[in-house]
């Protein structure tokens, strides 16, 4: 194995520290589930096994601190880095003369099986190592790492990946490629080539997709969540071989996804495995955050603007959605179409509870392992390229810190609440002025970006979705970005149609009934009901107005949306509920007497039950006069 020069480098955590609306949600996220788990879920207690105790020692502690980690040191909470740093400690006190680490058993949900014969969630660990060292710069994770790859040479031929370790197999070749870039141990190419031919083969599964139609039994390549994960590893082979192929066949899988199981929220379906387009099916918190996970690992290898482009979409729609504004509970599965969240079978494959708001509605995976989507975002908002530069990934207001060109300092600070704004800032501060290029990500739906360079104008020519500055900058200058939205409509199957904005898609809000089914100290379950009606049907010659407001400190919530917008729609008759759940959306919309009706419309992010999929209602205005 060779290794091909990556599109961008990944900034060390810390470099890039969250501001505004971004960092009141690492806020709000710390005074609720991640800042308080251990306290009041036994599964992430004291007695975990990854802190030494009994209890459970498979993937749910090392998911819970894969995001508890980094949101605590961008945050510079000392707190939670104590109580982050407990789980480090004992991981690294608790390797072996033969390199091995971890708990004694793994006691899983289901079974107890030896420690050797699953790797899945020591991969998980090696990548809040990771994190650690960058940080920190805490000097015995190289050695540490070294000498576990060391213990996996010598015995992952005898004991390969299995399971979900074969699945999600590139995990460990992060780790790989990234100790190598350290080290140059040839030793963990040997690995790295061992764990590639042992990974499932997502490559070909991507390339020619063969998942056409809602999954109906059980398979590892249609799991929602290691699809999500999966859709990686052509990448990180990528790194590791630069057969052109891989990237090809990571658009072609996207591309598959989203025709055959996608979502208005930018996500693919699975309420358990892949599960078609239909709005009503659900989406599994963990796909949301590991889908921004590969998006950001995808952005870092090939530098695609359409990377980023998903990446944005799905953060800042599916991934609030699914948590509650208070950062108290949150759902297993998420709806585009969601009326209603009680117990109650629908047609997934999970179970009745599983589309809850609550602590641990039907599986705890999602509760372990949601926490790395707004810290691993802030992380990844900003990289530097092989020359000194840096690109931006997405706008969310920060503050990058990290030398630039020959290595002057620099301090960028990234203003204008995007995405709820449409014009972003960015203030330099340089120790001496420096030649060096920044990269900034033009999104695929802005067709008329504006750039302006210390009140000037510029004319940049925007290449893979990047428009590219190379010139001498100086402390002071500053970057005026204005990415102009319009409201626009997205055709989806039986002429539905979504409404979206930028990077937002906006739903009409359902009034929020909320209805504790069990009470706990912090974190309770709850049901939702409908307290307004739901069967609106969207006009196509409606047209639209957008209402900004202040941004208050949670604008994920229906009271609190910053951007409004107002549409005309009709009550539609014949739209019928189906298993618990919106049916599917009326083709031909019976709204015969019904009055038109003003629909305001907020980012669905906002709303807990929405209808963000839409009959439409007359006939579609694309080829009309044809």
């Amino acid at each position: 194995m060779k290794f091909v020069k990556t599109a961008f480098e990944q900034l060390p955590l810390g470099a890039v520290k969250p501001s505004g609306w971004l960092k009141e949600q690492l806020m709000i996220q710390a005074k609720g589930l991640t800042g308080h788990l251990e306290e009041h879920w036994a599964d992430v207690g004291p007695e975990n096994g990854w802190i030494g105790g009994s209890g459970e020692s498979w993937e749910r502690g090392p998911y819970y601190l894969d995001g508890l980690l980094p949101l605590a040191y961008l945050l510079e909470d000392e707190r939670l880095i104590a109580k982050a740093n407990r789980w480090v400690e004992w991981s690294l006190a608790s390797q072996q003369d033969d390199g091995h680490f971890g708990p004694k058993r793994i006691e899983t949900v289901n079974r107890e099986v030896d420690k050797k014969h699953d790797w899945w969630h020591y991969m998980i660990m090696l990548k809040v190592m990771m994190q650690h060292e960058e940080a920190t710069k805490d000097e015995r994770i190289v050695p540490f790492l070294t000498k576990f790859f060391g213990y996996v040479r010598r015995t992952i031929e005898e004991n390969p990946l299995q399971g979900w370790a074969k699945t999600r197999g590139a995990e460990m070749l992060l780790c790989l490629v990234w100790l190598y870039k350290r080290t140059q141990d040839p030793l963990l190419l040997e690995v790295a080539e061992i764990v590639a031919k042992q990974t499932t083969d997502w490559s070909d599964i991507f390339y020619d997709f063969p998942f056409w139609r809602k999954v109906e039994e059980w398979d590892w390549t249609t799991h929602v969540v290691n699809v999500a994960m999966g859709i990686k590893t052509p990448g990180v082979l990528y790194e590791l071989t630069g057969d052109a192929v891989l990237r090809e066949a990571v658009h072609r899988g996207i591309d598959s996804l989203m025709t055959y199981h996608g979502q208005a929220h930018g996500m693919f379906s699975g309420d358990e495995w892949l599960s078609g387009t239909h709005p009503s099916q659900g989406v599994e918190l963990c796909a949301v955050v590991e889908y921004m996970f590969s998006m950001e690992q995808l952005t870092r290898i090939f530098g695609d603007g359409r990377f980023g482009d998903i990446l944005e979409k799905v953060a800042f729609n599916a991934l609030p959605a699914a948590i509650s504004p208070d950062w108290t509970s949150h759902q297993y599965d998420q709806q585009v179409n969601q009326i209603l969240c009680n117990v109650a079978p629908r047609s997934w494959v999970n179970g009745p509870d599983a589309n809850l708001f609550g602590l641990e509605p039907h599986f705890g995976c999602c509760t372990a392992n949601m926490h790395q989507g707004w810290p691993k975002l802030t992380s990844h908002l900003w990289m530097k390229d092989h020359e000194g530069g840096l690109a931006a990934v997405s706008y969310a207001p920060c503050t990058v810190e990290t030398p630039v060109g020959n290595g002057s300092l620099a301090k960028l600070a990234v203003s204008g609440e995007y995405p709820f704004r449409d014009r972003v800032s960015i203030s330099i501060t340089l120790e001496r002025p420096e030649t060096f290029t920044i990269s900034l990500r033009i999104p695929s739906w802005c067709t008329q970006p504006e750039i302006q360079i210390n009140g000037t104008l510029v004319n940049v020519q925007t290449e893979n979705g990047y428009a590219k500055i190379n010139r001498e900058w100086a402390s002071g200058d500053g970057i005026e970005l204005t990415l102009p939205m319009t409201v626009n409509t997205t055709s989806r199957n039986l002429y539905a149609v979504s409404v979206e904005r930028g990077p937002l898609v906006y739903v009409l809000p359902v009034r929020e009934q909320w209805q504790m089914v069990r009470e706990r100290e912090m974190f309770h379950d709850w049901e939702l009901y409908p307290g307004s009606a739901w069967k609106y049907g969207l006009l196509a010659d409606t047209g639209f107005e957008v209402t900004e407001t202040d941004i208050p400190s949670q604008p994920f919530s229906a009271d609190g949306a910053p951007v409004r917008i107002t549409a005309s729609g009709q009550l539609v008759k014949d739209w019928k509920m189906e298993g618990n759940n919106a049916g599917t959306p009326p083709i031909h919309p019976d709204c015969n007497g019904q009055p038109v009706a003003e629909l305001e419309l907020i980012p669905y992010g906002s709303a807990r039950l929405r209808i963000g999929e839409f009959p439409l209602i007359g006939s579609r205005k694309r080829f009309k006069e044809r």
